[in-house]
């Protein structure tokens, strides 16, 4: 913020009460905590040196100090009516130095100067404390809104003795766990991933058995899988929340039992209404891994490594319906196996899922952490007084229902009206995500009606896709590799349209592999590997777009890309929900060739998506209420530092 030269005027009183006392300094954020006696460690507040002013403008930006340094008696002498207490911070943050304040006109323009220098690098300090802390699910909301919502919606900043983390390198941040530890819950995460994503498509090869188990008509079968992805879509308004009041691994407890024993009532069904409604609750509780697994990623994952580990969910999502459809059809061309037996498998995997998630999942969101610390503390406080200061920022937040419903209801729907960013990526993967689902229904209709595959041979085809799915996975890893070297430049922070590479790939392959498939899928003339080989080439497109753009969306609204994620999740399920329905219907009467034509031409106008956001996106998030645009203010200062060597060059 520019500060008003009368509060620079008032600063004099200041300099009279402390122009005696030695210059003070405080940490920096790598190394903004310590342990006091009391058990409890003190938050200081994140600062820049002045040094990046310019010679002739040092007086005022030598040091700097914090008004809490100050003794008592000190304190008293400063007219806080005149000059509040977050001013005066404000002022020694920026590098004033009590001893040596010339006059306030005479500071004025060095006080500019260092406060312009020092002001990107805290923004940077402060947005990633707040994704340290908070993921992608900031409580606080961004700067550019705080005057038009309530101000409960907000969060005050960390009180200065809240309990924080023992130094930068304090091995309870999940941050700085190992590699290994890191790997394992991410593998942990992709294997929960691929198990709730595996029931969505599974019983879909097990339709005929369905049908002739409750005596129900073709269209009605297909709600098995439609009314799971229904479930998708109301179950992220409790997960969100829920991690974000009780952790990460409590509400996956939850949500994976759930989801687990909810299938048992899938095995047991005795009529297709007690199906549905199980299937719909079993889908309800198992997108807590969807919901929560981006977040979880961001609690450990730098920049640097967020790209790979990235990758590997991304490509979980969708394995695990490739994988449905293949162990399905085994199991229900086997006739000596019951028809509910792929429920069972079903149930059995799930199972294993959540005993290893229990047994080797630890918490990672800091806040949590952070409060389960402050409970130990107090529990070793050998006063009452000790254990009345020693607290965490999460138990001082407001969870009431109001400001909880405003960040995970409101908020991601805010900003899906708001943020065109947002409206584009989510439509487009959402026509995407419905054309995976439609596979499902389209593949049988392919394959077994025009080349005469067996149940279980049609779902040795989703091979192809899921061969092509992990092919655009490492493809975006070489892409992520490419990203992580412009980390350095960009103190961390690069522009998000590098993330857009995959999407440049996928979505030209997506209409090429849609035609392919059609044309030569419609004829059985053709030998089955020709459109075969296709199925690869819109798996490999899939995953490149969905990765891309899920990246895209990370690191475009960072510590709000929960809120981005939930909008995004809650629209594309819908969308798959409703693919399923229609699919059939659509390759019966139009022809395989000219139904999947449509699904071409769609993919058609979509291709020059990812090609726009690359040339315009940094144009349209400059806009933006809710992305922070850090790599925006970077660009600027590096453009001024090339000027300032050319000018010397010249010089």
């Amino acid at each position: 913020m520019m500060l008003s030269f009368a509060k620079l005027i008032s600063l004099a009183t200041i300099v009279a009460a402390v122009g005696a006392t030695p210059a003070l300094k405080i940490r920096s954020a790598a190394s903004s905590s310590t342990s006091t006696g009391s058990g409890y460690t003190s938050t200081n507040t994140p600062s820049s040196s002045g040094n990046q002013c310019s010679t002739g403008q040092m007086q005022c930006c030598e040091q700097v100090g914090e008004y809490d340094d100050l003794s008592q008696s000190q304190r008293d002498l400063i007219p806080v009516d005149v000059l509040p207490i977050e001013v005066i911070n404000d002022l020694l943050l920026i590098g004033f130095q009590c001893s040596s304040i010339l006059s306030a006109g005479a500071c004025h323009a060095q006080a500019v100067c260092c406060e312009d220098n020092s002001h990107l690098d805290r923004e940077i300090a402060d947005d990633e404390s707040r994704m340290e802390t908070y993921g992608g699910d900031d409580v606080r909301d961004p700067p550019r809104l705080s005057k038009e919502v309530r101000a409960s919606a907000a969060s005050p900043p960390p009180p200065p003795s809240a309990v924080t983390w023992d130094g930068p390198d304090d091995p309870e941040n999940p941050q700085n766990w190992t590699p290994v530890k890191k790997w394992l819950v991410t593998v942990l995460c992709a294997v929960m991933t691929v198990n709730v994503t595996f029931a969505s498509s599974a019983p879909s090869a097990a339709t005929s058995r369905i049908i002739e188990q409750f005596g129900i008509s073709t269209e009605v079968s297909f709600l098995v899988t439609s009314v799971f992805l229904l479930g998708y879509v109301f179950g992220p308004f409790v997960a969100g929340p829920g991690s974000e009041l009780f952790g990460r691994t409590r509400v996956l407890m939850i949500t994976m039992s759930s989801y687990t024993l909810f299938i048992l009532g899938q095995v047991f069904a005795p009529n297709i209404q007690t199906l549905l409604v199980t299937r719909f609750f079993s889908g309800f509780f198992a997108v807590g891994p969807l919901t929560i697994g981006g977040g979880l990623l961001a609690d450990i994952w730098s920049a640097e490594g967020r790209g790979p580990a990235t990758s590997l969910f991304s490509a979980s999502v969708f394995l695990g319906p490739v994988l449905g459809p293949l162990i399905g059809g085994f199991v229900a061309e086997d006739i000596s196996l019951k028809w509910n037996w792929i429920f069972w498998i079903m149930f059995i995997f799930a199972g294993v899922s959540t005993v290893a998630m229990i047994a080797f999942l630890p918490e990672t969101y800091a806040p949590v952490i952070l409060e389960r610390k402050a409970q130990r503390l107090r529990k070793t406080a050998e006063t009452e007084k000790e254990k009345n200061m020693i607290f965490a920022e999460h138990e001082r937040q407001d969870f009431s229902l109001g400001p909880l419903i405003h960040r995970t209801l409101f908020r991601p729907f805010q900003m899906l009206l708001m943020e065109p960013i947002l409206v584009l990526v989510t439509i487009y993967m959402s026509i995407v995500y419905g054309i995976l689902y439609a596979l499902f229904e389209a593949f049988p209709v392919i394959f077994m009606q025009r080349h005469g595959f067996t149940l279980s041979q049609n779902g040795l085809i989703f091979i192809g896709v899921g061969i092509g799915t992990t092919l655009g996975a490492l493809t975006n890893y070489f892409f992520s590799m490419q990203y992580a070297k412009h980390i350095p430049r960009w103190k961390g922070f690069p522009p998000a349209e590098y993330r857009l590479y995959g999407a440049m790939v996928g979505s030209p392959a997506l209409v090429i592999g849609a035609f392919w498939l059609g044309w030569t899928g419609e004829y059985a003339s053709i030998h089955w590997a020709i459109p075969g080989v296709a199925t690869i080439v819109i798996g490999f497109a899939i995953s490149l777009i969905f990765i891309s753009f899920l990246s895209y969306l990370v690191d475009t609204y960072l510590m709000y890309s929960a809120s981005a994620f939930s909008a995004n999740t809650t629209v594309r399920s819908l969308v798959a929900a409703a693919f399923p329905l229609f699919t059939v219907q659509m390759y019966t009467n139009l022809g395989i060739n000219w139904a999947s034509t449509l699904v071409g031409l769609i993919g058609l106008v979509m291709v020059p998506s990812p090609f726009l956001f690359y040339k315009y996106g940094a144009r349209i998030r400059a806009s933006s209420k809710f992305a922070p645009c850090i790599d925006l203010k970077i660009a600027k200062e590096l453009e001024e530092e090339g000027k300032e060597r050319n000018l010397k060059e010249v010089v």
